[in-house]
């Protein structure tokens, strides 16, 4: 089942009852709406003054859902998850922990390729020259050990928006709009990893004592390009700033399309085959992540 994503960016009261998520104002207490806790996977509490209950985030933590917490600047700032999602969790994170080297630099080696392999998908798709990704994608190393993805990304960044853009966190526009993407893709994948029993605390290649999350960031690279392809129909649309629509926007990327092998399914249905797969190449029942194409 898809699960909705509800982004509170007026100061709304939630609160929890009969497995619901209430909703209403201080101004208008009796105008109330509610949402089964069942069907949500991500909320995006954004203005400074919304109110929650603690029950509330606890019936949000239990059914698996993402809450995302805005910074003053309405930007993702912080993420609530469940640490005990999964009834395998203990042996799933033994499993994760006791990865040897050789096998996470092949899991790493899958990340890369993939996601290169979408970055030209997406290039061919807009009339980009994707072809000159492919070399790149091509027998990538273990461990990336030549840094292809490195080489692809200033390649990449070029043929989408052109040689004067310059990809950084603090950067112009687009970089606002790409930094909002990733931060709803990264708590969907993060939500995606606790709920097949993995900690997002324990990557595979990206590690920084500051980062809570770099599994997530491990394993969302080959879904970035389907940001990418939103931001750059923005773009193209002259849409620069990050409005509450563009916003709106940018969180259905976790509805788009993905294809793997013959089945298609919404994006974030296809994040729990990933994580899923990532579990059983650590349990060493399986030997591939499962990633989609990008059409």
């Amino acid at each position: 089942m898809i699960k909705r994503t509800l982004v509170f960016s007026t100061p709304f009261c939630l609160s929890l009852k009969n497995s619901q998520m209430i909703i209403n104002t201080r101004e208008m207490p009796d105008m109330k709406r509610s949402v089964p806790i069942e069907d949500i996977g991500c909320v995006v509490l954004e203005h400074q003054q919304t109110t929650v209950t603690l029950p509330l985030l606890n019936a949000l933590s239990d059914n698996n859902a993402a809450v995302i917490l805005c910074g003053e600047n309405r930007m993702p700032n912080a993420m609530l998850l469940n640490l005990d999602s999964n009834s395998t969790q203990g042996e799933s994170y033994r499993a994760q922990i006791d990865a040897s080297e050789p096998l996470k630099k092949g899991l790493w080696r899958q990340v890369v390729e993939a996601k290169i392999r979408n970055q030209a998908a997406l290039l061919d798709s807009l009339g980009r020259d994707g072809s000159r990704l492919k070399p790149l994608y091509m027998n990538v190393k273990s461990g990336d050990a030549d840094n292809r993805e490195g080489i692809a990304a200033k390649i990449y960044w070029s043929e989408l928006f052109g040689r004067d853009f310059v990809r950084h966190r603090d950067g112009d526009s687009p970089n606002d709009m790409l930094n909002y993407g990733y931060s709803i893709l990264r708590a969907a994948v993060a939500r995606a990893l606790m709920g097949s029993g993995l900690f997002p605390a324990f990557g595979i290649f990206h590690r920084n004592r500051y980062n809570a999350f770099p599994l997530a960031d491990d394993i969302m690279e080959p879904y970035r390009p389907f940001v990418d392809r939103i931001v750059h129909r923005l773009h193209a649309e002259n849409r620069r700033e990050l409005t509450k629509e563009v916003k709106g926007e940018l969180l259905r990327v976790l509805f788009a399309d993905t294809r793997f092998d013959k089945t298609m399914r919404p994006l974030d249905v296809g994040l729990t085959f990933t994580s899923s797969s990532l579990a059983g190449c650590f349990a060493g029942t399986r030997k591939k992540i499962a990633y989609p194409m990008l059409e």
